[in-house]
């Protein structure tokens, strides 16, 4: 049987952040990533949630990851103070809506704001 070799981990900034304030190690995030209790569809398009209990089962562990053909890039990590229930389908696309619907307002923005700013003096092309 031939096995593939190991993809190589990025840790973005966010996830560095969420992981001190937590206190979560990098080998706990791993740890998560190799025997997740639970595996879901993350929100954002194309990520995966993973999900593993800690202590006596009253808070999980949480990390969300994109894969790559080469990389694994882990985007957050997060401790959650409770219990979740498995997401259902129907509540996946209601959420999946809500961000496409957040994500179409931020790029309207943007557009709107780098019209203003190509106004401004700072963005005017100079002509010679």
């Amino acid at each position: 049987m031939l096995i593939g070799s190991p993809k190589k981990l990025h840790w973005t900034w966010h996830s560095r952040a969420k992981m001190r304030y937590f206190g979560l190690s990098e080998a706990r995030v791993r740890r998560v990533m190799h025997a997740p209790a639970r595996t879901e569809e993350g929100i954002a398009p194309g990520t995966t949630a993973m999900m593993q209990p800690i202590g006596n089962g009253r808070h999980e562990l949480w990390i969300m990851i994109v894969d790559s053909p080469r990389l694994r890039k882990v985007i957050s990590a997060w401790r959650y103070p409770g219990r979740t229930k498995p997401r259902s389908d129907n509540a996946l696309g209601v959420m999946r809506a809500q961000y496409e619907e957040y994500v179409s307002s931020l790029t309207e923005k943007r557009q709107g704001m780098g019209a203003k700013m190509k106004k401004t003096k700072w963005f005017r092309r100079k002509i010679r």
